[in-house]
């Protein structure tokens, strides 16, 4: 992956780039705004009022907490670090939802919807994430995700994305070699850098749900503003700012024993 290495690829980063788009993580919330938009349609509302909800990958509590107030009938909100579940459960208590909002690093309950937001293209392992998720829903049960950019997106790189497309331009070592200089995590991979890139793409997305017990519903792409003529198939992996999608099982006669349901399989490369 990438042409530009070596020290050229280096050194052509090194002038070019201070590192500031490292720091560019998701937009802070405004006040008042929705924790579920835009990244969902509006549908999502309909989804799951009066019903059983897993925020996989909750965070701090904040979209957990909108589900709990737009209908949700309780809400479990799973994450790995203890500290940022504290947080969520503080603000679940602050504005009243706390009966109806719990907060874990595992479960062994089944739900009615599991809704995931901008984590797919930074699991660690995204297959064992279906297949957990799987195993957490009900019969009838759906999965709710939206995620993006992906992988061949201008800034599928994410904060490594100094330009669009930089992250497919220069190769890994180079640009890992560039981000040595301002963080000293000791990461060599995409897949080792704080919060994790796995390269997803749209493609790679539904062979892994082919090869999982779910199937797929719809999946949606949502183009870059003022380019909808990507979201033709054939060039909707370049154009596309977020993709959606529902989930629900599969018919299978028989699924094989998978471990205990657990945030760990969401676990983001640190």
């Amino acid at each position: 992956m990438g042409i530009l290495g070596g020290s050229l690829g280096y050194w052509v980063l090194r002038n070019l780039a201070d590192g500031s788009t490292l720091d560019q993580g998701a937009p802070e919330p405004r006040p008042g705004a929705s924790a579920l938009e835009p990244s969902f349609d509006p549908s999502v509302l309909s989804a799951i009022d009066g019903k059983v909800v897993l925020d996989f990958g909750c965070g701090d509590g904040g979209q957990s907490v909108e589900l709990a107030l737009r209908g949700a009938k309780r809400v479990i909100g799973l994450y790995v670090q203890p500290v940022r579940l504290e947080r969520a459960r503080a603000l679940a208590k602050k504005l009243g939802v706390q009966d109806r909002c719990v907060f874990a690093e595992t479960t062994d309950e089944k739900v009615d919807v599991i809704l995931s937001k901008d984590a797919f293209e930074h699991f660690e392992d995204p297959a064992q994430v279906l297949r957990d998720m799987e195993r957490m829903l009900k019969a009838d049960g759906i999965v709710l995700a939206a995620f993006g950019p992906t992988w061949w997106h201008p800034y599928g790189g994410h904060g490594l994305s100094v330009f669009p497309w930089s992250h497919l331009l220069f190769t890994e070592r180079a640009q890992m070699r560039w981000r040595s200089q301002y963080r000293d995590d000791g990461a060599q991979r995409f897949e080792e850098v704080a919060g994790g890139l796995n390269r997803l793409t749209i493609h790679k997305f539904r062979r892994l749900v082919r090869e999982s017990p779910l199937e797929v519903d719809w999946i949606h792409t949502v183009p870059i503003r003022g380019l909808t003529l990507l979201k033709t198939k054939l060039i909707r992996e370049v154009g596309s700012a977020i993709v959606r999608c529902q989930l629900r099982k599969r018919n299978f006669d028989a699924l094989p024993e998978l471990p205990q349901a657990s945030a760990r399989s969401a676990r983001r490369v640190q």
